[in-house]
């Protein structure tokens, strides 16, 4: 979906403060949201398109396997300096192509200006927010998956 200028992303200060940042997007929410980085493409995914890399990780974390189908991936390949962000079918009717789009393009932004962890979390602050109006948490919602991000 968009580009950002260089592989030296982030800190663990950074990486457990986007785990925060999920773990409080989530707190009104059913949904689930992830950050998964990928440092390099194995052999035999280097045929996959960017979008199918990111699905193949999306389902590879369980996020096809949330109550509601709520789940919402942002998908960081740092050899290629490319994202993605993949939703579940679940939010994906509820959301506009173009809701994606702006979002893909407000993480561009900060990724030119190197605001990598600034521009992670407000995406998944504004995630967690239209999460919340379309899948409100319930009385007995757990957290179904990990809020840290997905290194490898």
């Amino acid at each position: 979906m968009g580009f950002f200028p260089d592989a030296s992303l982030l800190t663990k200060q950074e990486l457990k403060k986007i785990a925060d940042t999920i773990a409080e997007a989530e707190r009104t929410t059913s949904g689930e949201i992830r950050v998964s980085i990928r440092k390099r493409r194995a052999w035999k995914e280097r045929s996959l398109t960017l979008h199918k890399y990111a699905l193949k990780n999306f389902y590879e974390l369980g996020m096809d396997k949330t109550k509601g189908k709520s789940g919402v991936l942002l998908f960081l390949s740092l050899s290629e300096r490319a994202f993605q962000i993949v939703a579940d079918e679940g939010i994906n009717k509820k959301v506009s192509d173009k809701y994606w789009i702006d979002l893909a393009a407000s993480l561009t932004s900060h990724f030119k200006e190197k605001n990598f962890c600034h521009g992670i979390c407000m995406i998944v602050q504004e995630i967690g927010s239209t999460l919340s109006r379309e899948f409100p948490r319930h009385a007995n919602d757990t957290n179904e998956l990990t809020n840290d991000v997905s290194i490898s």
